[in-house]
């Protein structure tokens, strides 16, 4: 280190105040030396970047935290009320960052690994101020973690006493800025009644004195409360980036200079109420937006809808749950291929769990009884029980869910900027010309026009409402048990015009279905074997073949799999034992679909299922029929081709023995021919063909079918609804277009009156939050009568 000149300078990190300036390194000075320490782990680092960002992109060090206040994180038990996924060699936690607020943060944050060689990644959820990071166990521990977000200026916020949602529900600061112009406007307002009241010349000392109590109290408001504009302004400049916030910036500077001039040169008392009045409602609107932000929950963490069940163990009996209902200490019965929705401890079966929902990577880890599972991982052996030991976490499924979703984001963000840096630009282009017409008219209407002009433009309406109408229509289709994993699967949906739909567990219901048998007489212990091995299967016949006989106490399975559109095998009381399809050329062609059975290899007998097709196929498959192309794909045999024929009209496509890889490329051909298809599928043998089609929606019927592959879930009850929900989610562009319309023409009306000089600046800035409450209430009301038109829940 080098002493520099000491100057009256900001510190190099934070930005704050140098008051020492012997705190040096070569030619940079710091307010502390905790700032100087981050200094030289992000410098050391080659992140200096991260410095380039933004104007004050760090976080002051003086109120550094000590180092063993993250101690107890060495304690295993609490570390594993935190943790969100471990294994031998990695570890996943979530961080809730609240002093996250720029860009450089996220450049940071999301270089986490350039920092410390124990940290693999981390992902930064912007909006939710949350850090993804992923750590390897050799190299780093929680509390390494914990430590290093705490030495680069982003500590932690962690509460052992309520882990659910224990944060802030909104910035402090915001607040206290809220209140500070919120008692300086109404104070000014009543200093200004001489003023209103136009008191003579011979009472010019009181009222020479309240002008002066109107600017002392208006400091604070133009210093402190105003501050976010100004460094909002400054951040947009500086990158060469016109943003929302420099008009009300300069609009908040003109009304404060015009005003100070006309107070001290004697020429008026100035506009004080104004420019404070600006503040406090800008301020105002924004707080109120912030909380309908979090009243909407983008996020959408719809744990008392989400159509997804998991069977628990009660009073002896296998009872589906819905998984905001599953409590710590409940024993789950996860199947093979089924989604482990909750932190547990393995208490029977044996397990072998994949895992690349969470890691990315397949290969399956096997687990002992006793041994912990995580949530996201997947059972891929046989059936197995688990006993919760944390809730489940429904945002955390989620955000599992939506991990291919950051460049949608980014390329949204990308576009807001871009709308606002045209529109800004606009609006000091407006300000101008009224400025050069009035200089030659009527120069005391000068000020008037241009404040007005810089605060009534405001492209926040234009810009929120996509987001606002799209965010209420996901919740109207969640109440309604349809969920959608992000709004951009709404438009996918509104451009269908091909639907697929898988026959069995779809269009037909498992638990309705008469079964009949042919073969050998079966004797109790076999017919406990093929219940056991039907029960550890999640496939619609395999659950209807469990359910179809009475045992109370199934044996072990050994050796279980699964053959997606052939059928299951394993050991049961150890003998070999096979059910699915026929042997290769022994299929004969039966009116019904057919599973067959072969113990130790020989043929024993086939189970016939006479599928029950639910009620409401008929009708929706008409009312579709009118507006889509549509396909009914199947894995058994044309034996039913007729019946289906009279079910869904002459104009559907029907295919039958087909195959997982043929349901894909079935897909693949027809959006090769242009087509936008929206599958309809279980989420078993259909999961290729769900992912490749434009809008994958998977039929849930009391199982757990939770998959990766899919875009959205339906309870099967509400399958019949589907024309609503797709002509719903129409509507949702059809009420964007009409926000957007409203926007446009509140900006032209109050343009027009604003260049005239006919409006207020005070009215403006109650003029211009309102805007975009209005956009919320637009989609809000026309979001619900739509869905009451429709007789949904909203």
């Amino acid at each position: 280190m080098s002493s520099t000149v000491k100057q009256a300078v900001q510190c190099t990190h934070c930005g704050e105040p140098c008051h020492n300036g012997n705190i040096t390194l070569v030619d940079k000075i710091f307010c502390c030396e905790g700032c100087r320490m981050v200094y030289e782990i992000i410098n050391d680092n080659g992140l200096c970047r991260y410095y380039n960002l933004n104007d004050r992109p760090g976080i002051t060090q003086k109120d550094l935290a000590r180092r063993d206040k993250f101690a107890f994180l060495d304690d295993g038990k609490i570390a594993a009320k935190l943790i969100s996924f471990k294994d031998e060699n990695q570890t996943h936690i979530t961080f809730y960052l609240p002093q996250m607020h720029c860009s450089s943060c996220l450049y940071l944050l999301e270089n986490l690994h350039k920092l410390h060689a124990g940290v693999v990644s981390a992902k930064v959820n912007f909006t939710r101020k949350e850090a993804d990071i992923v750590f390897e166990n050799t190299k780093a521990s929680l509390r390494d973690v914990a430590e290093l977000l705490t030495a680069v200026g982003y500590e932690p916020y962690i509460s052992l006493n309520d882990l659910k949602e224990t944060r802030p529900a909104m910035d402090r600061t915001q607040i206290v800025r809220l209140g500070i112009a919120g008692f300086c406007f109404s104070n000014i307002m009543l200093m200004s009644f001489p003023d209103y009241l136009g008191i003579d010349a011979s009472e010019e000392g009181i009222r020479g004195i309240f002008r002066i109590a109107n600017l002392l109290l208006s400091l604070p408001v133009f210093f402190y409360a105003a501050l976010p504009f100004y460094e909002s302004s400054w951040k947009g400049i500086k990158h060469k980036f016109l943003n929302i916030d420099i008009p009300i910036a300069l609009a908040i500077i003109i009304t404060f200079i015009r005003s100070v001039w006309e107070v001290f040169s004697g020429a008026g008392g100035g506009y004080f109420d104004s420019m404070t009045g600006i503040v406090f409602f800008m301020l105002a609107g924004r707080v109120v937006q912030d909380k309908t932000y979090r009243q909407l929950s983008f996020d959408r963490d719809y744990s008392s809808y989400f159509p997804v069940a998991v069977s628990v163990w009660k009073d002896k009996k296998e009872i589906p749950t819905l998984l905001p209902e599953i409590k710590v200490n409940d024993t789950m019965l996860i199947h093979h291929g089924e989604l482990i929705p909750a932190d547990g401890l393995i208490i029977k079966g044996k397990a072998l769990i994949d895992y690349s929902f969470v890691t990315g990577e397949s290969l399956p880890v096997p687990k002992e009884i006793g041994e912990m599972v995580y949530a996201g991982g997947k059972q891929t052996e046989g059936n197995i029980e688990v006993m919760v030991i944390k809730e489940v976490n429904q945002s955390y499924l989620t955000s599992l869910w939506n991990k291919e979703d950051q460049p949608h984001k980014q390329k949204s963000v990308s576009f807001v900027h871009r709308v606002s840096k045209y529109f800004t630009g606009i609006v000091i282009l407006i300000a101008g010309l009224a400025a050069a017409y009035w200089a030659f008219h009527d120069p005391s209407r000068i000020w008037t026009a241009v404040t007005a002009v810089f605060i009534i433009a405001c492209p926040c309406a234009l810009l929120l409402s996509n987001s606002f109408t799209n965010g209420h229509i996901l919740n109207i289709l969640g109440r309604n048990r349809f969920y959608l994993r992000k709004a951009s699967v709404l438009e996918d949906i509104a451009h269908v015009d091909h639907i697929v739909f898988d026959k069995t567990g779809t269009l037909t219901s498992a638990g309705e279905q008469e079964i009949g048998y042919e073969g050998q007489e079966l004797t109790d212990t076999q017919i406990s074997a093929v219940v056991a091995l039907a029960s550890c299967s999640n496939h619609p016949l395999s659950k209807a073949l469990a359910a179809h006989f009475p045992v109370s106490e199934k044996p072990a399975v050994q050796g279980f799999k699964e053959y997606p559109g052939k059928g299951i095998e394993g050991f049961v009381n150890d003998h070999w034992l096979w059910i699915g399809a026929a042997q290769e050329g022994t299929q004969k062609k039966i009116a019904a679909t057919t599973v067959h059975i072969r113990f130790e290899n020989q043929d024993t007998g086939k189970f016939l299922f006479s599928n029950h097709y639910r009620k409401s196929v008929p009708e929706l498959l008409q009312t579709l029929g009118k507006s889509y192309r549509l396909s009914v794909i199947s894995g058994d045999n044309n034996a039913e081709m007729q019946r289906l024929r009279r079910l869904t009209g002459d104009k559907t496509t029907l295919l039958f023995h087909q195959k997982p890889e043929d349901k894909l490329h079935y897909i693949q051909s027809l959006q090769q021919k242009g087509e936008k298809v929206m599958m309809i599928g279980d989420g078993l043998n259909d999961a290729g063909a769900l992912k490749q089609s434009d809008a994958g929606i998977a039929v849930s019927e009391q199982s757990n079918n939770f998959t990766p592959a899919s875009d959205g879930i339906i309870a099967a009850k509400q399958l019949p609804l589907l024309d609503k929900f797709i002509r719903l989610s129409k509507m949702n562009r059809k009420i964007v277009l009409a926000s957007f319309a409203l926007s446009v023409l509140y900006n032209v009306i109050g343009l027009y009156f604003a260049v005239q000089a006919d409006l207020s600046p005070l009215i403006a800035a109650i003029l211009m939050p309102s805007s975009s409450l209005s956009i919320v209430l637009l989609s809000f009301g026309a979001s619900n009568i739509g869905a009451r038109l429709m007789r949904l829940e909203w």
